[in-house]
């Protein structure tokens, strides 16, 4: 009795007998009788509908701080590392130290030096004192100057000290953030 041939896609019988010979010669094992293996997805694997990875739910074209904003990796326009802040937030300390211990013989009004100076500064120019000796500066989103109501708003959270240590991806404080801006490298 002739069999009928169960080739419906075209492929050649020597195809077919390959792709059986594959099937018999795999043992079966406890992983394969029945049981589907979860493979995890690449690291690499982004959902076209999101563009988020589907391994860890992040963003894969942001690589680096300040992407999403437009911002270069490297150099200058670049956001500024942590220890340049760090840096320039000491400067500005100890200037500020001197400056209070100048004019009234005692260290108490130091947090007063150094609120007005952040003020005013930032609000000018963007940059400190101590910013400036480190090659950064502060600067709106939409890159204009920040100005004296948004440098208000982020001088009271920096000085509430919480904020400037919570950061998101783009290394922008809960002040940076309140009052969007960023800082970047000069």
């Amino acid at each position: 009795m002739a069999r009928k041939s169960r080739n419906r896609g075209g492929a050649s019988s020597a195809a077919r007998s390959a792709r059986a010979a594959q099937a018999h010669a795999a043992p079966a094992g406890p992983a394969q009788t029945g049981t589907a293996q979860l493979i995890p997805p690449a690291a690499t694997d982004a959902d076209p509908a999101t563009g988020k990875n589907k391994a860890t739910g992040k963003n894969k074209k942001e690589a680096y701080p300040g992407q999403r904003f437009g911002l270069p990796e490297r150099g200058s326009g670049s956001v500024a590392s942590m220890p340049r802040r760090l840096a320039a937030l000491l400067i500005d300390w100890l200037l500020s130290m001197v400056i209070a211990y100048w004019l009234t013989h005692s260290q108490f009004w130091t947090i007063a030096v150094f609120a007005v100076e952040v003020y005013v500064l930032t609000a000018l120019g963007g940059s400190t004192v101590g910013k400036r000796l480190v090659g950064i500066r502060t600067m709106r989103i939409d890159g204009g100057p920040v100005g004296f109501g948004w440098a208000l708003l982020r001088t009271a959270l920096l000085l509430a000290v919480i904020p400037p240590l919570l950061t998101d991806r783009d290394l922008r404080g809960l002040h940076d953030r309140a009052a969007n801006t960023i800082v970047v490298r000069i």
